[in-house]
């Protein structure tokens, strides 16, 4: 009697793998015509005999279910999430010995998959979904390491500085730089500068007639620009020790990287070294005076630290380099504007005796100058942009205030026409 129950367990065990396998390959067959919905409903009854599987089986099973979730995914995160877990497992499962050229495979089109939607993300400003895709991406394919350092990216833009720097920590612990090799040549059309990541593909357009004059060259190191956001986050979150640590770390090993220059002119700054911070800042000029980008950043910086004069001389330097260099105008004339508030204020706290009345007068008069000072730089960016609203607003306003009435019509006229 003993014997029968044992040949029946054995057989109905038997049928339960062969049930186990045949659905799998059902959901294998439709992951191959696209029907991913057949494909999971036809794993989920799978999914029910994977304890009575052997190893190789439930390797195959989430290699299934993880192109399945892959295939169907689109933008949906949560499909993308169960697609790497179901991957995670099939290799832990011994997948990429047992089916090596799918498990590549799929590698490559998850990373595909997450990385095309970050970038949607990031066009949308989406930066944390965004990073947390890349970040997933390097995970899936952890020799990728320029992912991890765009998700670190896109944390810091997204304001989640915690998540930027676990990333950037990740980075420096692998030694990553970011440099790369890139294959260069001259448009015979445009006679513009080509950039190829595949010198094969380079050499195609050679052959073809369409490109001349290639060259070789190593992009820059990022580690200058890791040490510099690291030292920045390590500031925000008023880690002052771990900041100064760190750029005296990142400055030995770049001591020419004016980024780093900046970083650690802005931590002289916080710390109250103001003799430091101006010390930095005009060696960050002297290294290149020519440079209006960089002295233009160093102007915005300048007044994020609230040394507004300071600001506007590194705005006029701009503006010497570069005249109709519109956003350094509009920003020195933003700092100029400013100093409009305190005027406004003790105009409102005023009263009405004869003194009060003459002070009020005075100020009046002096908030009239700051406009007229302001006027030239805002019609110089009109000139220049006749597309910023903003511009038109302020420009209308100013000439309402000074009385100018026939430019205050016009300027009307255009914000009116620029609203419809």
């Amino acid at each position: 009697m003993k014997k029968q129950v044992i040949t029946v367990m054995v057989l109905m065990f038997s049928i339960a793998v062969f049930a186990q396998k045949r659905e799998i390959r059902k959901a294998e067959r439709a992951v191959e015509d696209k029907d991913y919905n057949e494909a999971m409903s036809y794993l989920k009854e799978a999914e029910g005999l994977l304890s009575q599987a052997d190893q190789e089986e439930k390797a195959q099973f989430y290699l299934v279910k993880s192109e399945a979730y892959q295939g169907s995914a689109g933008n949906d995160y949560e499909k993308m999430k169960s697609a790497i877990e179901a991957y995670k497992m099939a290799i832990e499962l011994g997948g990429m010995d047992e089916f090596s050229e799918r498990m590549m495979m799929l590698q490559g089109n998850l990373r595909v998959m997450l990385v095309n939607s970050a970038i949607e993300d990031q066009n949308a400003q989406r930066y944390d979904i965004a990073s947390k895709k890349l970040y997933n991406s390097y995970k899936v394919s952890p020799k990728d390491t320029s992912d991890l350092y765009f998700a670190a990216s896109n944390a810091v833009n997204g304001k989640n500085y915690d998540d930027a720097l676990e990333y950037y920590k990740e980075l420096v612990d692998l030694g990553y730089t970011g440099i790369e090799k890139q294959f260069i040549a001259v448009s015979k059309e445009t006679g513009e500068e080509v950039v190829y990541n595949d010198k094969n593909q380079r050499d195609l357009m050679l052959k073809a007639g369409e490109v001349i004059k290639p060259q070789d060259r190593m992009t820059s190191s990022r580690m200058g620009e890791i040490l510099r956001n690291m030292t920045l986050i390590y500031l925000d979150k008023n880690e002052e020790e771990k900041a100064k640590e760190l750029m005296a770390k990142a400055r030995a090993e770049n001591p020419e990287d004016t980024s780093l220059m900046m970083a650690e002119a802005r931590l002289a700054y916080k710390t109250g070294d103001k003799e430091k911070y101006n010390q930095l800042m005009e060696k960050v000029i002297g290294a290149e005076p020519n440079n209006k980008d960089l002295i233009f950043n160093m102007a915005v910086n300048t007044a994020e630290m609230g040394d507004s004069e300071k600001a506007k001389q590194y705005y006029e330097r701009v503006l010497e380099i570069d005249p109709e260099y519109t956003p350094a105008l509009i920003n020195i004339a933003v700092l100029k504007l400013d100093s409009e508030k305190d005027l406004v204020q003790e105009m409102n706290n005023l009263g009405t005796s004869t003194a009060d009345s003459k002070r009020y007068e005075e100020l009046k008069q002096e908030r009239k100058a700051i406009y007229q000072e302001v006027l030239p730089y805002l019609e110089k960016v009109n000139k220049i942009d006749d597309s910023n609203i903003e511009v038109k607003r302020t420009l209308m306003d100013i000439y309402g205030q000074l009385a100018m009435d026939d430019k205050f019509k016009q300027m009307k006229a255009e914000v009116e026409a620029a609203q419809n």
